[in-house]
């Protein structure tokens, strides 16, 4: 992979990590999940919001997740390499997800 193309990958998914992380915060998450205030009212709408919360705070979670795993993959020298079969991913593919963790073969075997 071309050096440029590696850390312009590499940048987009500090910038991610730390846009994600950031947003987080904003919502209150503490690392052990969302933190609510004593006054959160417990009406049924209220609890409805607090679960769209909850469920948004995963899906950032689990995306902050991959993009630390990929930031990883950089340390280790491994970035850029399907998890599965161990060909290299691709910069297409790198380039429209750079936290990607499979080749498009092996990605679209998963489904």
């Amino acid at each position: 992979m071309d050096t440029a193309v590696h850390d312009t990958l590499r940048e987009q998914l500090v910038a991610e990590r730390d846009r994600l992380r950031a947003e987080l915060l904003e919502m209150g998450w503490g690392g052990q999940g969302l933190q609510f205030d004593e006054g959160f009212a417990d009406s049924g709408q209220v609890t409805a919001e607090r679960g769209e919360v909850e469920a948004l705070a995963g899906n950032l979670v689990a995306t902050l997740d991959e993009v630390e795993h990929a930031l990883a993959k950089f340390e280790s020298g491994d970035y850029g390499t399907c998890e599965r079969c161990g060909q290299d991913i691709g910069e297409p593919r790198l380039e429209a997800n750079p936290a990607a963790m499979m080749c498009m073969i092996c990605a679209s075997k998963k489904r």
